[in-house]
């Protein structure tokens, strides 16, 4: 039987970011693209990760260390970005993207 290798966490970090990526570029709606760059935030964390559990460095916990400020950020990201799209749901009764002009009331 094969063993894990780095190559399959990186395969699998690739996929997540492209899905990410075309989340945070096709969808029209604000928490769509929310999704979409949390799921780029937690592929760059797996790879983080396997590439310390990979590493033959001294300090293999610094990738973890990383990934946790990394969580940290994206979690302070996501409750910015929902209580600004609340804030623009009750003024303009929708979050579609297209259709949001912040210059015009």
């Amino acid at each position: 039987m094969e063993s894990i290798t780095l190559d399959h966490y990186l395969v699998l970090s690739a996929l997540v970011f492209g899905v990410g990526l075309y989340l945070a570029l096709a969808k029209r709606n604000a928490v769509g693209v929310l999704i979409g760059v949390e799921l780029m935030f937690n592929a760059v964390n797996l790879t983080l990760i396997a590439f310390s559990r990979f590493s033959e460095s001294a300090t293999p916990i610094a990738g973890h260390v990383f990934v946790l400020f990394v969580i940290t950020v994206s979690a302070a990201e996501a409750a910015v970005a929902l209580a600004l799209a609340v804030l623009i749901y009750r003024q303009r009764r929708s979050i579609d993207i297209d259709k949001l002009n912040l210059l015009r009331w």
